[in-house]
């Protein structure tokens, strides 16, 4: 996951760095992570929560009403995640692939790709890993059409990108998800290339000059964060893409 700084945002969304200070400290509206430094550091969720609050302001609301606001529409849309996770799950019994695929396009034009994976693919995908019976056989179908499908987004994202990006797993052996990342990598100006298999240590020394992401899917170990932190201080352009 990127992390941008105060005043990166605050370029980004047109709002004064400020601003954005007394929308957290004073209204409770955002929520920053903080790097080891005590920096803000904020993601895609915060930005896109920014926006939202631009146009509650915009259409004349109260700063002061807009977290009621925002907070009543995250219950809603957690409702209607549940919702598309069910009818994901009622699909999937059909083991139609067309209909699948189909779905899955449509869901793309709508949706984000941090939300579509985040709030559908992931909960559907941990549901089906959990049923023993019929489960898994769902499952792996779902995983081809999902990297068929991440693989054409990051192939369409090509186009416009301007930064080079490698991509690898790195002692997790959840293919499918490693996809799903580079579909979200590439919506973030990442031109994507991404290893087809996992890697014990991702060496980045026989990539220099290249930045390397690397996922785990967890956070990760502390001989992980150690070797990380290491490659980083000899100038290797590597870093942790997931959840800290």
């Amino acid at each position: 996951m990127a992390f941008y700084s105060i005043g990166e945002v605050a370029e980004r969304c047109g709002i004064n760095p400020v601003t954005l200070r007394a929308w957290q400290r004073r209204y409770g509206l955002l929520k920053p992570q903080r790097s080891e430094g005590g920096h803000r550091q904020f993601d895609e969720s915060d930005i896109e929560r920014i926006e939202a609050i631009k146009l509650w302001i915009e259409s004349g609301v109260s700063v002061s009403k807009v977290k009621a606001l925002l907070d009543a529409t995250l219950v809603t849309e957690e409702a209607g995640w549940a919702t598309v996770q069910e009818e994901m799950m009622s699909l999937l019994r059909q083991a139609s692939p067309a209909r699948l695929r189909e779905t899955i396009t449509v869901l793309g034009r709508k949706h984000t790709a941090d939300q579509l994976i985040d709030e559908v693919l992931t909960p559907v995908r941990q549901r089906l890993g959990r049923d023993l019976k019929t489960g898994r056989a769902i499952l792996s179908l779902l995983d081809g059409v999902l990297i068929d499908y991440a693989v054409s987004r990051i192939t369409a994202a090509r186009r416009d990108a301007r930064k080079n990006a490698l991509l690898a797993s790195w002692g997790n052996d959840d293919r499918t998800h490693l996809w799903l990342e580079g579909w979200r990598l590439s919506q973030q100006g990442w031109r994507v290339d991404v290893f087809a298999e996992p890697l014990d240590s991702p060496h980045p020394e026989f990539f220099p000059g290249q930045q390397f992401f690397v996922w785990t899917g967890k956070p990760l170990t502390q001989r992980q964060a150690q070797l990380l932190a290491q490659w980083q201080e000899q100038g290797f352009a590597i870093t942790f893409h997931g959840e800290a």
